[in-house]
């Protein structure tokens, strides 16, 4: 049978099946570097073999560098990384008092972007946008994630659970049919983790390139047949709030390695 038959094929008895599980309990949570093969563990575990350090590295340089009209680095803000960014990626997507709603951690730096350095806009995925937050987050290594606690964010995390537990796509899979009811098990092979975002953005070795926990997710709804909401819509920045409250308390592993 082919891969992508074999996949098709997985996911179609696993949609067959009504959600069983729920929603998995606090003391049961774990990293998806707990689901890897000690090979893929010890290339995450060693800086100077695990690739998305050269995002982390190219980060380092660009918040040094000034830019814009304003002709200001990030620096000239917030000064050294390793003091002012520490436990910041922990607290993302946060609410933003100005818009209303929740932005992830790519939005805040385009939003600093035109505020401060009255610069254009970092396209999605692109290798300054992944470098620059590689860079920020990587600062909160081993800080425990406290995603979704401040009390603005209550209506967006129930909306990014509903869209967990919405079966969508040709496929009729939810989110939580494979990562609340079916982790643990194999799908075409791979291994089914709980989906906890404790490594982004992170090096895919299937990708062969760091890229976003927005992508990951827009990967497994074009996976499932779905439509993809386009980068940073509301409820891609929703689904992602809703991922990182799951994770509460799991620590920050940034630039994580997965296959």
């Amino acid at each position: 049978m082919r891969p992508a038959r074999a996949i098709v094929a997985a996911a179609l008895l696993i949609a067959a099946s009504p959600l069983l599980a729920g929603e998995i309990p606090q003391a049961e949570r774990r990293s998806g570097y707990s689901f890897m093969t000690p090979d893929t563990q010890a290339i995450q575990n060693d800086d100077t073999a695990n690739p998305g350090m050269l995002w982390v590295l190219d980060g380092e340089a660009l918040w040094k560098q000034k830019t814009g009209a304003a002709d200001k680095a990030c620096a000239d803000c917030h000064d050294d990384a390793r003091t002012s960014m520490k436990g910041v990626a922990a607290r993302y997507p946060a609410f933003d008092k100005d818009l209303g709603r929740p932005v992830n951690l790519a939005q805040r730096i385009n939003l600093c972007r035109a505020t401060h350095q009255q610069a254009p806009p970092l396209a999605y995925e692109s290798r300054e946008m992944l470098a620059l937050s590689a860079f920020v987050a990587h600062q909160s290594r081993g800080t425990a994630i406290d995603g979704g606690s401040d009390p603005h964010l209550e209506p967006f995390v129930a909306r990014g659970r509903e869209l967990f537990m919405q079966r969508q796509g040709q496929l009729n899979l939810a989110c939580a049919n494979c990562h609340d009811d079916n982790w643990e098990k194999h799908l075409a092979g791979s291994a089914i983790t709980q989906a906890q975002p404790t490594g982004y953005p992170l090096y895919r070795l299937e990708w062969q390139s760091l890229g976003s926990l927005q992508r990951r997710m827009r990967n497994c709804m074009i996976g499932v047949r779905a439509q993809a909401y386009d980068y940073g819509a509301p409820e891609l920045v929703d689904l992602e709030l809703y991922l990182m409250s799951r994770a509460r308390g799991m620590g920050i592993e940034t630039p994580a390695v997965r296959p």
